[in-house]
C-alpha cells in the first residue's frame, strides 16, 4: 500500500491533491505531473510513502531539474514507485546504453567479439543494477528553505514522515484532507 500526494504552494498557502502514480514511469513523468499542479514557478512537492518502509520527496520548481530525497534507497528500490525516484544519476551509476546490446551477440560468427573490460557489470567491479544503498539518498536539504532542516528530514520515521513534513510546512490540514 502506498500513498502519494502533491503539495503545491500558492499565494494562499499550500494545496494538496491525492495522486495516482499508475501512469508515471519515470522521474521526468513525475516532474511533469507536479508541474501541472504548479502556480507560476512556486514549488510543488510530490510526496510518496510506502507501507511505513520508506518515503520520498520530489521538489519541482519551474523548469529546474527535480530535487529528490528518499529515506531508504534499498527499500525504495524494491518498490515500483520507489524505482521512479531512483534515477541512474541519483544512484551514481552510468545510464544504461541500448547500443551495448548490439555488442552482446556475434550474429555473423566471423568475429570473437570484444574482450570484457574490468569496468563492465559482469566483470565483478561494478554495482548490480538492483544495487542501492541502505539508508537515505538524495538532497536532504530539499525542504530546508520551507521549514524543515536536513537533520530533521534525515531523522524522520517513515510511518510519520509525511505528517511531520506537513507540520513543518504548515499544511497538515490540507494533507490530511486528501489522505
Amino acid at each position: 500500500m502506498y500513498f502519494a500526494a502533491l503539495l503545491a504552494r500558492t499565494e494562499d498557502g499550500w494545496e494538496a491533491s491525492d495522486t495516482e502514480l499508475d501512469d508515471v514511469e519515470t522521474l521526468a513523468d513525475l516532474a511533469d505531473l507536479a508541474r501541472e499542479s504548479a502556480t507560476d514557478d512556486e514549488p510543488v512537492l510530490a510526496c510518496i510513502e510506502q507501507e511505513g518502509e520508506w518515503f520520498g520527496v520530489v521538489r519541482v520548481e519551474g523548469e529546474d531539474d527535480p530535487r529528490v530525497f528518499v529515506s531508504d534507497a534499498a527499500a525504495a528500490m524494491r518498490s515500483s514507485y520507489g524505482e521512479i525516484l531512483l534515477s541512474d544519476e541519483l544512484l551514481g551509476r552510468e545510464p544504461e546504453n541500448p547500443d551495448a546490446l548490439d555488442q552482446l551477440v556475434d550474429l555473423d560468427g566471423t568475429e570473437d567479439g570484444e574482450p570484457e573490460s574490468k569496468d563492465s557489470p559482469d566483470a565483478g567491479g561494478a554495482e548490480s543494477s538492483e544495487g542501492a544503498p541502505i539508508g537515505p539518498l538524495g538532497d536532504a536539504s530539499v525542504l530546508a528553505d520551507l521549514g524543515m532542516e536536513d537533520k530533521a528530514l534525515l531523522s524522520l520515521a517513515p510511518e510519520d514522515a509525511l505528517s511531520e513534513i506537513a507540520d513543518a510546512l504548515g499544511c497538515t490540514d490540507v494533507l490530511e484532507a486528501v489522505r
